[in-house]
């Protein structure tokens, strides 16, 4: 030992040199083999080359996809299409309800999602944190059977323990309870609201709260950010809404944050779930399958009318995540944009889109579509809207129409296209969300859904300021200097 002792103090800069060398060859050639956008490859062998010791630890931590496919999550996939199995919408009838032009794009869902398009849905926008927290609260107060709900953020704030006590009671009365958090979102207040979960004796987990295994942190990528409740196998909610306080009331005066979510009903549900279920799989090993998860609405519907499904609205899910469905989103933002023959309306909150999206929307415009997208005027993460200032030039010169939004921060993710196909969901227009988390957006192909969405984002365009080359160019250069440098980070934000 004391041999050891003496070699390591004459001969430690030898040691942490060979080391670093050793390390940062080894990621550097991991990123080379395993990456497929050349940017982030060329990104992170110049980062572990450069700085051989820093850099291959920070890659270690945020650089590596640890998601494989395996021979249990086949199966657990499987059982997920499975058990969320219809009748595909016929093409005619999609065709003669939205457009011709919709008819490719069906087929690159089906090759994208594996979810075949549903008929007969109900669909209901909730617009704000009041209204769809009192839908939610009311579906689980109603509640007889199971609850499943998956959220990235759930706060510990009068909001979130008014939920938490609902669904602790709705377990109380022997109602089967499931609710999945990601563990970085969690943490968003402390202490979480796990603990009165758990007090509660409510089944609740964390999304990847240790995927390092040695190191005791959650992991900063792989978030977590589908937002779903599903009741008794029938009603489902889904969008973009964390539970928070903010979306009701922010205090002090201050208007609250805005954000769009969606009831739903009919055999999308099943779909809902079934992700659900995958994910509860993956965190826990526990299989959700059956009563009473997955029931008949028919025969529900029979011993509840309140449950009675009426509509006929065709929509899917659209699960994407750095696993099998990886840039899901990206390929369905593509195709929408390709098939786009009047207009296209876009609201983002964090609109990074990379170059690819951006040569996408571009083409759209000069094509003659007239492009439309809204931004918040006020964004909760400066460095996000810094980046995204720094970008906006780029598809304002190809013709596009960008918006600031006035009022409070809105974070509401949607695309409506020639007002008859719209895509929501949880997913940003951001790196993070089209290439790093797991997602779940939903496309719809309803007209009367399309032009509420489309008639949600002309209201802020005509209450909203106009972004134009001109207005950008009058920044400060050094604000402009900043918001480039900030960008070249946008990857990571």
């Amino acid at each position: 030992m004391d041999a050891l002792r003496t070699l390591i103090e004459q001969y430690w800069p030898y040691i942490v040199f060979a080391i670093s060398v050793i390390g940062g060859t080894v990621a550097a050639v991991h990123a080379a083999m395993t990456k497929h956008d050349v940017r982030a490859a060329i990104g992170w062998v110049g980062i572990t080359v450069f700085s051989p010791l820093f850099g291959a630890l920070f890659y270690l931590i945020a650089g590596i996809n640890r998601v494989r496919p395996t021979r249990k999550g086949l199966i657990r996939e499987e059982v997920m299409l499975q058990q969320a199995y219809v009748q595909q919408v016929p093409m005619d009838a999609l065709v003669a309800r939205c457009g011709p032009q919709f008819a490719s794009l069906r087929t690159l869902g089906n090759r994208i999602s594996r979810f075949n398009i549903a008929g007969g849905n109900v669909v209901r926008p909730l617009d704000g944190g009041s209204e769809t927290y009192q839908a939610m609260l009311e579906a689980i107060r109603r509640a007889e059977h199971s609850i499943a709900l998956q959220t990235y953020i759930f706060d510990n704030d009068s909001v979130g323990r008014e939920i938490a006590d609902a669904l602790i009671e709705a377990r109380e009365r022997g109602v089967e309870v499931r609710v999945l958090i990601d563990a970085v979102g969690v943490r968003y207040s402390m202490p979480t609201i796990v603990t009165r979960l758990n007090r509660g004796k409510v089944a609740a987990a964390l999304f990847n709260p240790n995927p390092l295994f040695f190191l005791r942190m959650p992991y900063a990528n792989l978030r977590c950010h589908r937002k779903v409740l599903v009741v008794d196998g029938l009603a489902g909610f889904t969008g973009g809404m964390n539970i928070r306080r903010a979306f009701v009331d922010q205090g002090d005066g201050v208007p609250p944050a805005q954000d769009t979510h969606f009831y739903v009903a009919g055999p999308v549900v099943h779909q809902l779930l079934s992700v659900f279920a995958h994910d509860w799989d993956l965190t826990t090993g526990e299989r959700l399958t059956g009563e009473p998860w997955f029931r008949s609405p028919e025969g529900e519907a029979r011993q509840d009318p309140s449950y009675l499904l009426t509509g006929d609205v065709p929509m899917r899910c659209v699960p994407t995540g750095p696993d099998r469905y990886i840039g899901s989103t990206h390929k369905m933002l593509l195709g929408a944009l390709a098939v786009a023959q009047r207009r296209v309306r876009i609201q983002s909150p964090y609109f990074l889109p990379d170059v690819t999206l951006i040569g996408a929307l571009a083409t759209a415009a000069r094509r003659g579509v007239v492009v439309d997208i809204v931004i918040p005027g006020a964004n909760n993460l400066k460095l996000v809207d810094c980046a995204m200032t720094a970008q906006l030039d780029q598809v304002i010169r190809t013709g596009c129409r960008v918006w600031r939004a006035t009022g409070p921060f809105d974070h509401s993710k949607i695309m409506v296209v020639d007002d008859a196909w719209s895509y929501v969901g949880s997913s940003n227009l951001d790196p993070r969300s089209l290439r790093l988390n797991f997602e779940l957006d939903s496309e719809i192909y309803d007209t009367a859904v399309a032009q509420w969405l489309g008639a949600r984002v002309d209201r802020l365009m005509l209450s909203g300021n106009r972004v134009t080359l001109g207005t950008l160019y009058k920044l400060p250069f050094f604000k402009r200097l900043r918001n480039k440098l900030i960008w070249l980070a946008s990857p990571y934000l």
